[in-house]
């Protein structure tokens, strides 16, 4: 008796604060080879400028999505910071 194949899982959802699909190439994100090209001081003030795009447009564009992105960038300048 054959066994059957167990069914093809589904893809996550795209996440478009964490992980957007479109910054993707194969396993490497975007932000990681912005992060590998900088130094650690320029890709902090990186983070901090995105984060500052993303609160001045929030009323105009993105709303809470913009607010989560924003805080997603605090959170990698401050885990960029040195101990």
């Amino acid at each position: 008796m054959k066994k059957s194949l167990p069914p093809l899982l589904k893809p996550p959802a795209s996440d478009p604060v964490n992980h957007p699909s479109h910054y993707t190439t194969g396993s490497i994100e975007c932000i990681d080879a912005i992060q590998a090209a900088l130094t650690p001081e320029q890709f902090t003030g990186y983070c901090r400028g995105n984060a500052i795009k993303y609160i001045w447009r929030t009323d105009h564009k993105g709303g809470a999505e913009d607010l989560r992105k924003a805080i997603w960038y605090l959170n990698r300048a401050i885990h960029n910071l040195p101990i």
